[in-house]
């Protein structure tokens, strides 16, 4: 058993990761060899259950580490401002609110009154259209800084914890 952090996981995941990368580039370049008819073929050095093997045993390190990282998001609270959430909770809430900014950024945006783009140039009697906004821009301005305060307040909380919380990893 090795305790470590969210933070160590997600590090040890990804050298896992880049391992992996290697060796099947390895094997991709070594799984066959072209030989020229009458010529002594330079075979490279390859052994398929060594790095069958090794694949195996790095994806079963994977599978653990992901396993315990899922268990300790899903079980393990955070208080974020008065309210106490798990870190998979949080991490659903962060892109339910993100996806809400996106749209409250886009509505800030706009001015009040716009011209809309005519494509019927060519008409001599075009009356010219415009776009007006249909809500309190101020309100939505107010609603945009809450929400991004809600998740710099969620993105610290997670923060924290990826740094300094400990789980139990058997790896």
């Amino acid at each position: 058993m090795m305790k470590i952090t969210s933070a160590y996981a997600n590090k040890l995941l990804k050298s896992l990761a880049d391992e992996k990368s290697y060796w099947e580039a390895q094997e991709a370049s070594s799984r066959t060899y072209v030989a020229a008819v009458g010529e002594e073929p330079v075979i490279p050095k390859y052994d398929y259950s060594a790095v069958s093997e090794t694949l195996k045993e790095i994806d079963r390190k994977a599978v653990i580490i992901k396993h315990t990282l899922n268990l300790a998001n899903a079980t393990a609270k955070i208080r974020v401002g008065d309210t106490e959430m798990s870190v998979d909770s949080i991490l659903v809430r962060m892109a339910q609110l993100s996806s809400r900014k996106a749209t409250l950024d886009t509505m800030r945006k706009y001015l009040p009154k716009m011209r809309e783009s005519s494509h019927a140039f060519s008409s001599r009697n075009a009356v010219p259209e415009y776009r007006y906004t249909n809500y309190d821009p101020e309100l939505v301005k107010r609603d945009y800084e809450c929400i991004s305060g809600e998740i710099m307040e969620m993105q610290i909380a997670l923060d924290r914890y990826n740094q300094t919380f400990l789980f139990e990893a058997d790896i």
